[in-house]
């Protein structure tokens, strides 16, 4: 006859219970009573023992997650992974119980190491490599990602099946002596990290300097400009958004005057490759929409092999008749030279990176091999 875990502890605490009572001068009702100091000893006791047995019974019944989310520690970061734990429980009633999702921060490289640019530490896969690794270690279930710090290639045994409703893809422009880039001094410093955003930036305002490896969180960029390190900086509208920290936004560029990167503003959930309960957990989050627009852009990175080395910008969307237009941009670091390519097709797979790699291609070839020289 089997005896469950749970069944064992319940008879041992009860054993537990008597033998220290028993201990500590109970006596049956029909003995004479026990004098008041030992009746005072004795409730003190009984009270630590059955708070202790409480403890016990609580840590023994602590529910364990169905899900565990593995994420960065960034105040970002975090806001994404709750969003995913938000809907996640809102997709289904045993994951709306208490306990059900667990959020694990894990420290990535690109946290740990801030003093020098992304490309001199490796480039794409800083902010991935160790989530990633938590993944296949089967430490966490599912992983939440920024998409554009995604790359290209996936680590094998993991699957990206499903990206979030996207966020405005623009960028904001912050400065808190001039409310745009045109209102700028010559001579002003924008500080970013981002060479897409720089030799965007130089290719229209030659006349300002950009203060580059201006990195850290949203919070530490912002302190940073209050600080008067730079007259303004540049940052993604979506992660504003998230944070819901708006209010520092003195304007916002048009896609026109500065394209975005590919997939910003877009969160991807990764799981186990063959893990089919978080494949269709995950499944019933998915916007297909953003999933289709940002294969698209990354087919056109892929393409071009971009890397943090590589100023490229990339923006797949739906047109007003429900077809798919997508705008790629590669530039010199310098922002001395830019060409710029568009596509358009019907919004399904298929079409959809065919017009990335194509437009990729066309970019390839316009360049040529020194162009990412300057």
């Amino acid at each position: 006859m089997e005896i469950s875990n749970q069944t064992l502890m319940s008879t041992n605490l009860t054993i537990f219970r008597s033998s220290i009572v028993s201990a500590n001068g109970f006596h049956p009702p029909c003995l004479k009573s026990p004098p008041p100091l030992l009746c005072q000893r004795r409730r003190k006791l009984t009270f630590f023992v059955e708070a202790s047995v409480s403890a016990v019974e609580q840590q023994t019944q602590k529910k364990v997650a169905l899900i565990r989310i593995g994420t960065r520690g960034s105040p970002l970061a975090l806001a994404q992974a709750y969003e995913t734990r938000d809907k996640l429980m809102a997709s289904s009633s045993e994951l709306a119980e208490d306990g059900a999702i667990e959020i694990v921060v894990i420290k990535t490289t690109g946290d740990k190491i801030l003093s020098q640019p992304l490309a001199d530490i490796g480039g794409k896969g800083l902010f991935t490599k160790e989530i990633d690794e938590a993944l296949l270690n089967s430490e966490i279930d599912i992983a939440v990602h920024s998409m554009k710090d995604v790359p290209t290639y996936l680590p094998e045994k993991t699957i990206l099946p499903c990206n979030l409703p996207r966020e405005d893809v623009r960028d904001a422009f912050i400065s808190l002596k001039a409310t745009s880039l045109a209102d700028l001094r010559p001579g002003s410093v924008v500080g970013t990290a981002s060479l897409r955003r720089k030799s965007q930036l130089l290719h229209r305002y030659p006349s300002l300097s950009v203060l580059e490896n201006f990195r850290g969180n949203v919070q530490t960029r912002l302190k940073k400009l209050n600080d008067g390190v730079v007259e303004a900086t540049l940052l993604a509208l979506a992660g504003l958004k998230r944070l819901s920290m708006t209010e520092h936004v003195s304007s916002i560029l048009p896609i026109d005057d500065m394209l975005p990167a590919v997939a910003q503003g877009a969160i991807g959930i990764a799981c186990r490759e063959g893990d089919d309960k978080m494949a269709n957990y995950i499944a019933k989050l998915n916007h297909e929409e953003t999933r289709l627009a940002v294969a698209c852009e990354r087919a056109f990175l892929l393409t071009l092999d971009g890397s943090c080395r590589t100023p490229i910008a990339g923006y797949a969307c739906k047109d007003e008749d429900g077809g798919c237009l997508f705008r790629g941009l590669v530039a010199s670091p310098d922002g001395t030279k830019v060409l710029e390519t568009s596509r358009k097709g019907s919004y399904t797979y298929e079409d959809m990176i065919l017009m990335g790699k194509d437009a990729g291609e066309e970019l390839l070839s316009r360049a040529g091999p020194c162009f990412f020289d300057s």
